[in-house]
């Protein structure tokens, strides 16, 4: 038996689809009905603001970075404590990098056996938006599309029109019909949505998004729609125990710098983390002066740039983080981490020092320089990753590298697929430090976390000697 479950898809990004799975969680938790969200593809921001609407972690199912059994494991374990799972698609319903689809939305909902719900932006159209949806349908017959929510009305005659011609011509159910909406909750940001951590309105637009979600939407319909998959058995997989090589007295603290400008995290890489036996301790640059005893530390993406002048204020702890980088200390660092460890950033002509740990200096463009899937070679000698072992990742920012010195080893990723720092190579190597602009999802890559936690637990046995 497994939780009743929704996939929430479009025909393209932009079409309103996180709006509507953020109002239909919150809705539904306002109601006293448990909603755990997940979300595929490549992303952090939408996933924050899911998270938030659900009051508990938002995971990912992405089934690019993860295996299938991974995927089945993750979500049977995170959503049997819930009364229903929300699933969040990307971009369109079939949209993928390979011809066979194979990691599409519309392939996660099949392994799921979910049942989906397509949200469509209705701008300017009627009779036509029928026929895209029969061709979505017939487009692969194995799939389950069960009704469609329409978005940008723009009126009573408009809805009634594309009502009629939908459920007539394709034979679902229109479940909900959002108006054109005067005002924006939740605007957009570089790949998605404004971080939710930035805003204190945060929690205003949630609720304001559960009203949209219970004015517009028939919640009764959808949680019937998500409820005919509750009886579908799908076999939990088999997958390798987590070992821990933790002994009495060897626990490694691992430091995390999280705060409004490292926010990038996939909780299970976290999780994946504590484990092991690992404790995680969190701290920022913006409220700590000096860096607390660690063994180890992780520090993710998000946007840096965005908070340059405060990070360079903060000399002591840029410092600090220096010292500990050239004493040994294990880092290992994603994008906005990676920007963090160069020696500045370059914003409209203006230099901000950061921590100097490594030799590049950063520069900014209006246009992301780096988007999308990323498929890594490891090329070069490092502590965190075999010579010879493949990476799936993923990559997205607007900064560029301005200079990057070093040896010609630095760099000890080959980017077969993706831009990486320089010259289709990513992963800058300096003692115990590891960077780059590659995001990992712990589960796609298992290894990340052993060899996270074995780097700590060896620097703290050196520290005790």
């Amino acid at each position: 038996m497994s939780c009743p479950r929704i996939v929430i898809s479009a025909l393209r990004g932009g079409s309103g689809k996180t709006l509507i799975s953020i109002g239909l969680i919150s809705a539904l938790q306002s109601i006293s009905i448990s909603a755990a969200p997940f979300k595929k593809g490549p992303d952090y921001i939408d996933a924050g603001w899911l998270s938030l609407a659900g009051d508990q972690p938002c995971y990912n199912l992405d089934t690019f970075l993860i295996d299938q059994p991974y995927i089945l494991n993750s979500f049977l374990s995170r959503s049997s404590k819930s009364d229903i799972a929300v699933i969040e698609g990307n971009r369109g319903l079939y949209d993928c990098i390979s011809l066979d689809g194979d990691t599409s939305t519309a392939e996660l909902a099949k392994l799921l056996k979910a049942p989906v719900v397509i949200c469509l932006d209705c701008t300017k159209t009627t009779r036509t938006m029928a026929a895209v949806v029969s061709g979505c349908i017939q487009f692969d017959p194995e799939l389950n599309i069960e009704g469609v929510i329409l978005n940008k009305v723009a009126g009573s005659r408009h809805e009634n029109n594309l009502r009629k011609n939908i459920e007539h011509y394709c034979g679902i159910p229109v479940l909900g019909a959002l108006p054109k909406l005067d005002s924006q909750s939740f605007p957009e940001r570089h790949m998605g949505l404004v971080p939710s951590h930035e805003h204190e309105w945060a929690n205003q637009s949630i609720k304001a998004a559960a009203l949209i979600a219970k004015k517009y939407l028939d919640l009764d319909k959808i949680l019937e729609i998500a409820g005919k998959s509750a009886q579908t058995l799908i076999s939990q997989p088999s997958i390798p125990v987590i070992k821990s090589p933790i002994s009495v007295g060897s626990v490694p603290r691992i430091g995390i710098i999280k705060d409004s400008a490292f926010q990038f995290y996939y909780p299970e890489n976290i999780e994946a983390l504590i484990s092991l036996g690992a404790e995680c301790i969190f701290f920022s640059p913006f409220s700590n002066k000096s860096i607390p005893d660690i063994d180890g530390l992780y520090i993710g993406g998000g946007f840096p740039e965005t908070h340059a002048c405060q990070l360079a204020e903060n000399k002591a702890f840029g410092q600090e983080l220096k010292k500990l980088a050239d004493k040994g200390l294990p880092i290992y660092a994603e994008c906005g981490g990676l920007m963090y460890l160069g020696e500045k950033l370059v914003i409209d002509g203006i230099s901000y020092p950061m921590s100097g740990v490594l030799p590049i200096i950063f520069g900014f463009s209006q246009k992301p320089q780096g988007h999308g899937y990323t498929i890594v070679n490891v090329t070069g000698d490092n502590p965190y990753f075999k010579t010879g072992s493949q990476i799936r990742g993923h990559e997205f920012h607007y900064s560029s590298v301005i200079e990057c010195r070093g040896n010609k080893d630095s760099l000890v990723f080959s980017m077969k697929r993706g831009k990486g720092i320089k010259d289709k190579m990513d992963g800058f190597c300096y003692k115990n430090v590891l960077a780059a602009y590659t995001h990992i999802h712990a589960l796609g890559t298992p290894s990340w976390a052993d060899a996270v936690v074995a780097n700590a637990i060896k620097w703290k046995k050196s520290r005790q000697l």
